[in-house]
């Protein structure tokens, strides 16, 4: 059991990056930012917790348990752990993370738009910079696996 963990045949290039597995991955995105936005819609119904206790934190859960924006968002991150781990048996991890980091831009944009809050513009500027690494890895990804089917 140990010497399997530590000692694994070599990883060899999956499958092409394909349309399909694209769209499976900008739908994780896409669920990803509404996990997140019904993780904060759930917390906002305890506005005043502070964590001063680990009771604190138990009356905390106890209020946002019937939440049906937590529930909602549980219920989305199966979904994400079944379209990720899907994704995952196709290609690449160190290609499938940076192409899946468009939640980056997502969960600002909805926290603007549904949540009204303001996102400053050196954070944009950070924003900016990960979409670029990300064009960049895509980028090498397709030269690596040849064009995209």
């Amino acid at each position: 059991m140990i010497e399997y963990i530590f000692i694994q045949p070599k990883f060899t290039m999956k499958n092409r990056l394909t349309f399909k597995i694209i769209l499976l991955l900008i739908f994780s995105d896409i669920l990803e930012t509404f996990i997140q936005f019904c993780f904060k819609k759930a917390a906002l119904v305890e506005i005043n917790f502070q964590t001063l206790s680990a009771a604190d934190i138990l009356i905390f859960i106890k209020n946002i348990a019937g939440s049906g924006f937590l529930w909602l968002g549980l219920f989305s991150v199966l979904m994400v752990f079944i379209i990720w781990s899907s994704v995952l048996s196709k290609i690449d991890l160190s290609v499938a993370v940076p192409i899946a980091s468009f939640s980056y831009i997502l969960v600002p944009i909805v926290s603007i738009i549904l949540l009204k809050e303001n996102i400053p513009l050196l954070r944009w500027i950070g924003i900016f910079f990960i979409l670029t690494g990300v064009i960049f890895v895509s980028k090498s990804s397709q030269r690596d696996q040849g064009v995209l089917e």
